[in-house]
């Protein structure tokens, strides 16, 4: 099918923190309760309601519907708590000081529910994904899927494509959310994030997509993945 519409922009990345934290807090209430509640209220504060209060404004002048409000005091001290800081490593930060509450209480449970938030998450994004390609008359089979990709790669990224029949070989050198972990001693919390992320997003996007992600930034200094899907194959 030929379409004359232009591509819907990319989610910015405000949107997608208090959307990826909407989901971790649905999946930790789920496990844990009042007590995943607090201790989600925990890591928010860690990471600084200011900086929180910053990305909820944000993604709400955007149009996301998120939790992140509902975690914020009304008479929190409205103090920068970082400076000179992308929102990519906001992003990660919110992520670590969040997970490492809940896993440093409920251990390996705590790791399962914060996983499987990121899956939902990216799930939600992927069938996004599948969305802007439709949206283009376009089926989600596997030459549409990096081209109609959700969230625009800035200059903090660094990564090569290579395409193959029925295959995308991608390596990434260079990420920001892995470089801040690894820069907060972060590893054994944003790992969570970076198991589960592409995969999840890839299904969101087509149930058929296999994706192998066999080497990490945060642990052989770079991200390796193979994206495979069988040539016309879709999913209504």
């Amino acid at each position: 099918m030929v379409t004359n519409k232009t591509p819907l922009p990319p989610l910015s990345i405000y949107r997608i923190t208090a959307k990826l934290f909407t989901h971790i807090e649905k999946s930790v209430n789920s496990s844990f309760g009042s007590e995943g509640k607090t201790l989600l209220q925990k890591g928010l504060k860690s990471f600084g309601y200011k900086e929180a209060h910053d990305i909820a404004e944000q993604a709400s002048l955007e149009g996301e519907d998120h939790v992140l409000n509902d975690y914020i005091p009304e008479d929190f001290i409205r103090e920068t708590k970082y400076n000179d800081i992308t929102i990519y490593s906001l992003m990660a930060k919110l992520f670590a000081q969040v997970t490492k509450a809940i896993v440093d209480v409920f251990g390996d449970e705590g790791k399962a529910a914060i996983k499987e938030g990121v899956r939902t998450f990216g799930a939600e994004r992927g069938k996004g994904i599948a969305h802007r390609a439709a949206h283009l008359g376009k089926p989600n089979t596997i030459e549409n899927y990096l081209s109609n990709y959700d969230m625009g790669r800035s200059d903090l990224f660094e990564f090569d494509n290579l395409f193959k029949p029925e295959l995308i070989e991608q390596t990434f050198t260079k990420c920001p959310f892995g470089q801040q972990w690894a820069d907060d001693n972060m590893h054994e919390y944003g790992i969570l994030y970076c198991q589960m992320i592409d995969p999840a997003v890839a299904k969101g996007y087509n149930p058929n997509f296999e994706v192998e992600h066999d080497q990490y930034i945060l642990k052989e200094g770079v991200c390796h993945f193979n994206f495979k899907l069988k040539e016309n194959t879709k999913h209504d």
